[in-house]
C-alpha cells in the first residue's frame, strides 16, 4: 500500500498550495496547480468535481469536492481511486518555517481498485518516487524533491478496496474501511487502526504502530508491532517488515472457537473434530522474504489438547506452492474424527444402507506440493489404541502418498503406504501389513469382541476409483491375506459341539487360522478359510459384497483332521445384506458330504441286481449303460436269427 500512502502525500500538496496562495489565487485556480503537480508524478490523470473550498480559522485548510485518480490504460474496470471529497488541514507555523505539517486529513469514501493484469502488469505501479513496479525489487526513479510531511490525524471512513486478479481469476471486495492513522513527525513512529469487512464476512480490525513510517514508504525495513482481531480470534505480530515485502519477526496466533472465527470469515456451519483445532493457537518466528520465502521456526502448534512442534518452509514463488514441514506432536488422540457431537444412534435409528452417492471434493489436493513428516509417542483413532508413530506424506501434482515408517501396537507392528491421486480422477490405494498383532485387543478395539486371542500375519493391497464412496466401493481391486497360529475361542467349545452335540461354553483352541482373498469390480472372493483344530476342521468360502453391501458365504465345521475324511460335517450357509444376513444350515450340502458313502453303497447294490436279473456282463473299462445295450442288441440279433431260420 506504499503508493497508497505516496498519493495521499501528494493530495496534501493540494492544501499547501491553497495555504501558499490563500490571499493570491481562487481555491479552484489552487487546486488545479495542485492536481497538475499530482498527474506528472503519477502518469495518471486526476479529476477534482466541485468547489475548492478554502478555512483560515481556526485551522488554515481546504475541502474538495469528488476527486478521482484515472486507472491504467489497460483496465476497463474504472478509476484507481474514487473518493466523495477530501478534506486537509495545516499547521500555518510550521508551514512558515518550511515545513508540512498536516494536522487533519480525512479521504470520504474512498473506493479503490487494485488490479492485476493476466500478464502481471499492476494498476499500482505509477510513477511515483520510491514505487517499484511489481517483479522488481528496486525502486523507479521518481522526483527528486521527495516531500517530507506529518500528519497528526488521516482519517478514512466508508471506504471500499476491490482486488481484482485477471490471472488468477479471483475477485475480491472489502468493504466499511475505516483508517485512523497518526504520524506526528515524517522521520518518526506512526500509529494506525484498520478496519474493513471482506464480503460475507464481520469485520477485521487491526491495530498497530510502525517506528519509521516514512523509511517504510521509502522501502526501508523498520520495526512493526501489530495486532488484528476477527470475532473472538486474535493474531499478533512484533518484528520488522520492509517494502517490497520482507517480514521478520514473532506471530502469535489464538482462537479459543474456530467455529465461530470461521462463521465470522464467511464460513458458517463448520464443526472441526475434537483434536483437530476446535480451539486452536499458533506461535512462531517467522521470515518472508522478498523471493516469496515463508519458513516458521520454534513453531507451537496447539490444536485442543494436542501439542505440534517444529518448523515449515512454504515456497510461495512456484506455480505449486511447496510445503515443506517436520513435526513432532504430543500424544494424539484423534477418536473425534468418527464420533458425532450428537451421541451413538439408537436402536431406532433407521439402518443406512448403501455408500454414499454424493461427489467427493479432492480439489485440495491440487493446491500444492508437499512433504511432511509427523512423529508422535501414541495415537488413538476410530477407538484403535497406537504407539510410536513415524509416518511422511507427500504430495506431488495431487497425488498424495502417506508411508509408515514405523506404526506399533498390540504387540506388533503396522507398515506400507496409502495413496490418494486426483490427477485425472481420484483413486484411492494402498498396501499395507500387519506383523504379530494380538487379535483379542485390536478386535475388542475395533468391533468389540474379545473372544477371539491369537497373533496374527496379514496383508492387504488394494485399488478403488470413482469420484464417490460408492463408485471407489463397487470398483476395488485387490488381494490380500491372513495367517495365525495357534490361538483361542472364548465362549464356545466347538469340539464339544461337533462331538456331543452340547452348544455348552468354553474354549475352543485351534491350531491354525488362515485366509486369503482377492477383490475385483467391489466382490471380495475367499476360495480357502481354513480353521484347524485338533479333532475339528472348519472350512469356508464364498463371497463378499464390498461395493453392493451384501454377503454368499458357506462355513463348514467337520469332524476329523483334513487327512482323515469322514466326520460329521455341517455346512451353514450366510447370505443376503449386510443389514440383515440370513443364516441357516444348508441341507443339500450336508447330505452330499454326509451321506455320500451310502449314497455310493446303493449305487453299487443296484447296479450288481440290475446285471444279474438281465445278465449282463461288463467289460473292462465299459459303463453299466453301455454294457446293458450291447446285451440287449446281442439278444434282439439272436432273437432275428430265430425268426429267419
Amino acid at each position: 500500500m506504499r503508493w497508497l500512502l505516496r498519493v495521499v502525500v501528494m493530495l496534501g500538496l493540494l492544501a499547501v498550495l491553497a495555504v501558499a496562495g490563500l490571499l493570491l489565487l481562487p481555491g479552484e485556480r489552487i487546486a488545479r496547480v495542485a492536481l497538475d503537480q499530482i498527474e506528472a508524478q503519477t502518469g495518471r490523470q486526476v479529476r477534482l468535481n466541485g468547489e475548492v473550498k478554502l478555512s483560515y480559522y481556526p485551522i488554515l485548510g481546504a475541502r474538495t469536492g469528488a476527486v478521482e485518480i484515472a486507472n491504467a490504460d489497460w483496465s476497463q474496470a474504472g478509476p484507481l481511486l474514487r473518493a466523495e471529497a477530501l478534506k486537509i488541514g495545516v499547521d500555518l507555523a510550521a508551514l512558515l518555517q518550511g515545513d508540512i505539517k498536516i494536522t487533519g486529513l480525512e479521504l470520504l469514501s474512498p473506493q479503490i481498485l487494485m488490479e492485476r493484469h493476466a500478464d502481471g502488469r499492476a494498476n499500482w505501479e505509477i510513477g511515483v518516487d520510491g514505487v517499484s513496479p511489481s517483479g522488481q525489487s528496486a525502486p523507479v526513479a521518481g522526483a527528486d524533491n521527495a516531500l517530507a510531511l506529518s500528519l497528526d490525524r488521516a482519517l478514512i471512513s466508508g471506504g471500499q478496496l476491490r482486488y481484482l486478479d485477471h490471472a488468477a481469476g479471483s475477485d475480491m471486495t472489502f468493504r466499511d474501511i475505516s483508517l485512523d492513522l497518526s504520524w506526528p513527525v515524517y522521520r518518526g513512529a506512526a500509529d494506525f487502526a484498520l478496519s474493513l469487512r471482506p464480503d460475507g464476512a464481520e469485520a477485521v480490525s487491526l491495530t498497530g504502530d510502525v517506528s519509521d513510517l516514512a523509511a517504510l514508504i521509502e522501502g526501508q525495513i523498520t520495526d512493526v508491532a501489530a495486532t488484528a482481531q476477527l470475532g473472538g480470534s486474535r493474531a499478533s505480530f512484533t518484528g520488522q517488515v520492509g517494502i517490497p515485502l520482507q517480514v521478520q519477526g514473532r506471530i502469535a496466533l489464538g482462537s479459543p472457537d474456530t467455529g465461530a472465527a470461521l462463521a465470522a470469515a464467511g464460513l458458517p456451519g463448520v464443526t472441526l473434530p475434537q483434536g483437530l483445532g476446535r480451539a486452536a493457537g499458533l506461535s512462531a518466528e517467522v521470515t518472508l522474504t522478498e523471493a516469496l520465502q515463508l519458513s516458521l521456526r520454534e513453531m507451537q502448534l496447539t490444536l485442543d489438547q494436542h501439542q505440534i512442534n517444529g518448523g515449515l518452509d512454504l515456497d510461495l514463488a512456484q506455480q505449486r506452492p511447496y510445503l515443506t514441514a517436520r513435526l513432532a506432536a504430543s500424544a494424539l488422540d484423534l477418536n473425534g474424527l468418527s464420533s458425532g457431537d450428537t451421541g451413538t444412534a439408537t436402536t431406532d435409528t433407521p439402518v443406512q444402507t448403501g455408500w454414499s452417492k454424493a461427489p467427493i471434493d479432492a480439489s485440495a489436493l491440487h493446491l500444492l506440493n508437499a512433504d511432511i513428516s509427523l512423529t508422535a509417542p501414541s495415537l488413538s483413532v476410530a477407538g484403535l489404541s497406537l504407539q510410536t508413530l513415524d509416518v511422511r506424506a507427500t504430495l506431488d501434482r495431487a497425488r498424495l502418498v502417506v508411508k509408515l515408517n514405523e506404526l506399533q501396537g498390540y504387540d506388533g507392528g503396522f507398515a506400507g503406504q496409502v495413496v490418494a491421486n486426483n490427477r485425472n480422477g481420484l483413486s484411492v490405494g494402498g498396501d499395507v501389513q500387519a506383523s504379530g498383532v494380538e487379535m483379542k485387543t485390536l478386535l475388542g478395539d475395533l468391533v468389540g469382541v474379545t473372544r477371539f486371542t491369537g497373533q496374527a500375519e496379514a496383508r492387504i493391497a488394494y485399488l478403488g476409483v470413482g469420484e464417490s464412496l460408492h463408485q471407489i466401493m463397487n470398483s476395488l481391486s485387490g488381494d490380500g491375506r491372513i495367517h495365525m497360529g495357534r490361538g483361542t475361542i472364548e465362549g464356545i467349545d466347538l469340539d464339544s459341539l461337533m462331538r456331543q452335540g452340547l452348544a455348552t461354553g468354553g474354549t475352543t483352541v485351534f491350531d491354525q487360522l488362515s485366509a486369503s482373498f482377492t477383490m475385483e469390480n467391489g466382490d471380495l472372493q475367499n476360495p480357502d478359510l481354513l480353521l484347524q483344530l485338533p479333532v475339528v476342521t472348519a472350512t469356508g468360502k464364498g463371497r463378499v459384497g464390498l461395493g453392493q453391501q451384501d454377503i454368499d458365504y458357506l462355513f463348514t465345521p467337520q469332524l476329523g483332521s483334513l487327512e482323515s475324511q469322514g466326520g460329521l460335517a455341517i455346512p451353514v450357509r450366510i447370505k443376503g445384506p449386510w443389514a440383515a444376513p440370513k443364516v441357516w444350515p444348508d441341507l443339500e450340502k450336508a447330505v452330499d458330504l454326509n451321506l455320500k458313502e451310502e449314497k455310493a453303497k446303493a449305487k453299487a447294490e443296484l447296479e450288481n441286481k440290475v446285471k444279474k436279473e438281465l445278465g449282463i456282463k461288463q467289460e473292462d473299462g465299459e459303463s453299466l449303460e453301455d454294457a446293458a445295450k450291447r446285451t440287449l442288441e446281442d439278444e434282439l440279433l439272436k432273437g432275428l436269427g430265430k425268426l429267419l431260420r
